[in-house]
């Protein structure tokens, strides 16, 4: 089991690394652009493969709207 600020860390750093700009738990991911459609697809891939969760592809935009978002939902299905 992680911390909720041990999700928020390490999925931070997960997004970072792919969009290759900072963020806070609480940027706008897909609605300032930061997160495109590939992006989006390639953090989720790395999401689950890091906590073995399966993040439905229609419910990738509702669950990318911030790192605060994906982190609350890898910690309700992992």
């Amino acid at each position: 089991m992680h911390t909720e600020q041990e999700l928020h860390t390490r999925i931070a750093e997960i997004v970072e690394s792919i969009v290759l700009k900072k963020v806070t738990v609480d940027t706008p991911l897909i609605a300032s652009g930061l997160v495109d459609s590939l992006a989006a697809v390639d953090i989720t891939l790395a999401v689950e493969s890091e906590y073995g969760c399966s993040i439905p592809a229609p419910e990738i935009a509702e669950h990318m709207q911030s790192v605060r978002t994906l982190a609350g939902y890898v910690a309700a299905h992992t």
